[in-house]
């Protein structure tokens, strides 16, 4: 009987302890995002008013390269430094990593830079739920939790989705685990940030999948297909930028020089091209896709200019921009498989985000939030396919790979080999 009072007991110190350090987390976290959502939408619309502000892109990214270089020290490393402390290491998060991605963001989409919002809410989060565990005096692994319930309230506040927001903190640390030790707080993080931000009157969009298809072989077939090109794309997404930063890293060497010429080339694409419909968030892409309005070609502009911008440096995340590229690519899949538009836009919308960052999990659960639970089955289906043709390499360099994918055919695949060979 006594065992069992002291087990309640350090049940509920635990619960009581968790949820206090959850809501104050939420409560900062929402805060931040709420202004950082609202100052998107006001420089978006500056920028669209006044085009010429594209020919500054070049200056506001050397402007915060130097800015890193001078004050930044490991904040340069971004959301791959918070990932890493979720994992273990005992580096500090500077709380200046703050305004140096808040600021940095916003700029680059005041100018024009093709990026998106999840890069700076994680990294924020990260930051401030390092800096609420010093204040807890949290020992080792229970840092790692609370940084994970960081990333969980980022994703969350910025997207509106709490229960994705749990699992992506929880799932993109590791390729083949799930951190489940860290879902108590980090569900709880990621609710309160969501509905503090909310509370600032911030909404998020919903788009709707229309009419679920009746299952078939067929039905299956196309989807496998449209499967593989989600995670085909999600792969090319993810090594492109990488590619490019190491040509930019071969080229100038001295950071400044990367963003401002990086700028430079975005301009450039911008006049030979003759658009600036991929610039900045580029959101109406989404209403376009959906309603099937959008051009073929949508998913390769948004990748093109999204590479050109993140591969230079420029601050912002790379999700809303995947979330585009996989409602386009659906919606243009669509015509030829002859499938439901928004039905293949929605499913392109989480596929090509499960295959670029390795959390078909977290996909599957947004999709479910944004879209409901009709299509569950068929959500589920592309972020595995997804997942497991878009490589063991995602967006996040820092993530690590405990379980290759397809690693139980490896062994039979090495015995056919040697068979052949003998």
């Amino acid at each position: 009987m006594k065992s069992e009072i002291n087990r309640l007991t350090k049940i509920s110190i635990y619960m009581v302890k968790w949820i206090s350090i959850a809501s104050l987390i939420g409560l900062i976290m929402g805060t931040l995002s709420a202004f950082f959502l609202k100052s998107l939408d006001v420089v978006t619309q500056i920028r669209l008013d006044n085009p010429w502000l594209l020919f500054i892109l070049p200056f506001s990214g050397a402007a915060f390269a130097f800015l890193y270089k001078k004050y930044g020290g490991n904040a340069i490393r971004g959301n791959n430094l918070v990932i890493d402390q979720a994992n273990g290491e005992q580096e500090n998060i500077p709380l200046r990593l703050i305004p140096l991605t808040l600021f940095g963001t916003i700029t680059t989409h005041l100018f024009g830079g093709s990026v998106g919002r999840e890069g700076t809410a994680v990294q924020m989060g990260g930051t401030v739920a390092n800096a609420v565990g010093r204040a807890f005096r949290l020992d080792k692994v229970e840092r790692e939790i609370v940084i994970i319930s960081g990333i969980s309230a980022g994703f969350s506040s910025v997207f509106g989705t709490p229960l994705a927001g749990t699992i992506f903190g929880l799932e993109v640390l590791v390729i083949g685990r799930l951190r489940s030790d860290g879902l108590f707080p980090s569900f709880f993080a990621a609710f309160f940030a969501n509905f503090v931000t909310e509370a600032f009157g911030v909404s998020h969009i919903h788009y709707s999948v229309g009419t679920i298809p009746e299952w078939s072989l067929l039905l299956f077939a196309k989807l496998m297909i449209a499967g593989i090109c989600f995670g085909l794309v999600g792969w090319l997404f993810s090594r492109s930028i990488a590619l490019l930063k190491k040509v930019y890293a071969n080229w100038f060497e001295n950071v400044v020089l990367r963003n401002f010429f990086g700028g430079i080339f975005v301009v450039a694409a911008v006049f030979i091209l003759q658009t600036q419909r991929y610039l900045g968030l580029s959101l109406p892409l989404l209403k376009d896709a959906f309603n099937g309005e959008n051009y073929w070609f949508d998913f390769i502009g948004k990748l093109f200019f999204t590479v050109l911008s993140l591969g230079a440096g420029y601050q912002g995340g790379e999700v809303t921009p995947l979330f585009e590229i996989g409602a386009t690519l659906g919606s243009t899949l669509a015509m030829i498989l002859h499938l439901s538009i928004p039905f293949l836009a929605g499913l392109g919308f989480i596929g090509v985000f499960s295959g670029a960052t390795n959390t078909p999990i977290a996909c599957f659960i947004m999709g479910i939030e944004l879209f409901g639970s009709e299509a569950a089955v068929f959500f589920f289906m592309i972020c595995l396919i997804s997942y497991m043709c878009s490589g063991n390499a995602g967006i996040y360099s820092a993530q690590k790979v405990e379980v290759e994918k397809g690693v139980l055919f490896l062994p039979l695949i090495t015995n056919w080999q040697n068979k052949k060979r003998n």
